[in-house]
């Protein structure tokens, strides 16, 4: 593909993209930003590299995922062999944003928390399918699984999902 042609690609899948990331990185903004910003420099500079096998959103979405997963691994790495020597002090709070804004109505709060009691591969085959309008088996390639356990994820996900919401409906109720 021609560059000039990926530039534009990229360009109209940016909102898409940086939801994938802020799910990948634990809706963690900042660090969902540097996870683009990394997988932009790594495709614009030829270190990954479309080759046609799939759609390119699929693609890049894989590269999404595996940027936010070296980052979440050089973090963990950081934190274990300075632990000793760096005193952690809390961060500041984000600033508000609209993901921040969106979350803070009750209904968004309680499928955010429900959605964080799923397994990793649940919330992300989910993501992928209900806000990425992926396949699942466009998801099992970004999430390089098979198409079975991508199925099974996704089954499971949605069965959990709306059980805990069951769950917690039946205890406002009670109130």
């Amino acid at each position: 593909m021609d560059p000039s042609d990926l530039r534009v690609e990229l360009e109209g899948m940016y909102r898409a993209s940086f939801g994938w990331a802020l799910c990948c990185c634990h809706h963690q903004r900042e660090e969902a930003e540097e996870v683009l910003q990394t997988t932009y420099l790594k495709v614009l500079d030829g270190r990954a590299r479309f080759d046609g096998r799939s759609s390119l959103r699929t693609w890049f979405f894989g590269v999404i995922r595996r940027t936010a997963d070296e980052q979440h691994r050089r973090q963990w790495l950081r934190g274990q062999l300075f632990e000793r020597w760096i005193v952690c002090e809390p961060s500041a709070p984000p600033p508000a944003g609209p993901e921040a804004l969106a979350s803070a109505a009750e209904s968004s709060r309680h499928l955010l928390q429900a959605v964080a009691e799923l397994s990793k591969r649940q919330q992300q085959v989910l993501h992928l399918v209900f806000y990425q309008e992926l396949t699942i088996e466009e998801a099992s390639r970004v999430m390089e699984i098979s198409l079975g356990t991508a199925r099974t994820h996704f089954e499971r996900g949605k069965h959990r999902l709306r059980q805990i919401l069951a769950e917690r409906e039946g205890r406002y109720e009670q109130r």
